[in-house]
């Protein structure tokens, strides 16, 4: 047995915590509860209303011209048809359905990208198109002449190049425009509208994607009706606000 005595290992003192003055800490807690959670409070109820009861839309493509404009920023109304738990498509409620002729935004088909269109078919109904003549229910549908103050928006290109009409479906009224020289699917063979879906597509007819392409649109997918135009800034020209646009309502 070895002469030397093993000792037991010395701990070594452990550095004792920082702690913040206390001055750092009540300073600390006044910025978190005047303006850290108060901050979170408003963005959460922002998201709330956004989400579940009124949004704003920002429209980057011309394929609801003439009606809706590139610079458009719209107005939805997310309570037109029904409520729905916020940042979900849970529905609470139900009190109406879209009709023929609204304007209504929902989530694409064909890869989930938010869209604006106008509906033509509603459940049930048969639609058809024959040279971008629509049919329901086998009744054609009536065109008119658009007025001249409708066109006169619309850049000089878009003038000299489309042809344009007023739509009446049913006891609905709205612009179309049309670009003969652009190949596009200006005619379909009959189509039922199933139960709880809807067939939409694009003032502008032959620069749209819309149920010509990707079929109905089911009642799940739709976000709200667009009512009206909250915002325009012109992109083509330094985004110059469109102050006649502003507050106007959709047709």
């Amino acid at each position: 047995m070895s002469d030397e005595m093993q000792q037991d290992p010395v701990a070594e003192p452990t550095p004792e915590q920082p702690t913040l003055p206390p001055q750092r800490r009540r300073y600390g807690s006044l910025f978190w509860r005047e303006w850290i959670r108060p901050f979170i409070l408003i963005l959460l109820v922002m998201g709330t209303f956004r989400s579940a009861i009124a949004d704003w839309n920002h429209v980057p493509t011309g394929s609801m011209k003439p009606t809706i404009l590139v610079g458009d920023r719209i107005f939805v109304n997310k309570l037109a048809y029904d409520l729905k738990i916020p940042f979900t498509r849970i529905r609470l409620a139900s009190w109406s359905e879209p009709e023929r002729g609204d304007l209504v935004v929902f989530f694409s088909p064909a890869d989930g990208k938010r869209l604006v269109k106008r509906v033509v078919g509603l459940p049930g109904d048969r639609v058809s198109m024959s040279d971008n003549h629509l049919r329901v229910n086998g009744t054609a549908i009536n065109y008119t002449d658009l007025s001249s103050a409708v066109v006169d928006e619309l850049e000089e290109a878009d003038q000299r190049f489309h042809d344009f009409r007023t739509e009446h479906l049913g006891d609905r009224s709205h612009p179309v425009m049309l670009a003969p020289l652009r190949p596009s699917k200006r005619s379909f063979d009959e189509v039922r509208i199933p139960e709880g879906s809807f067939f939409v597509m694009g003032d502008n007819r032959d620069e749209s994607f819309d149920s010509r392409w990707f079929a109905v649109v089911d009642a799940s997918l739709i976000v709200g009706r667009a009512t009206a135009v909250a915002i325009s800034v012109d992109p083509d020209h330094y985004y110059v606000p469109r102050w006649n646009r502003f507050f106007t309502g959709l047709p």
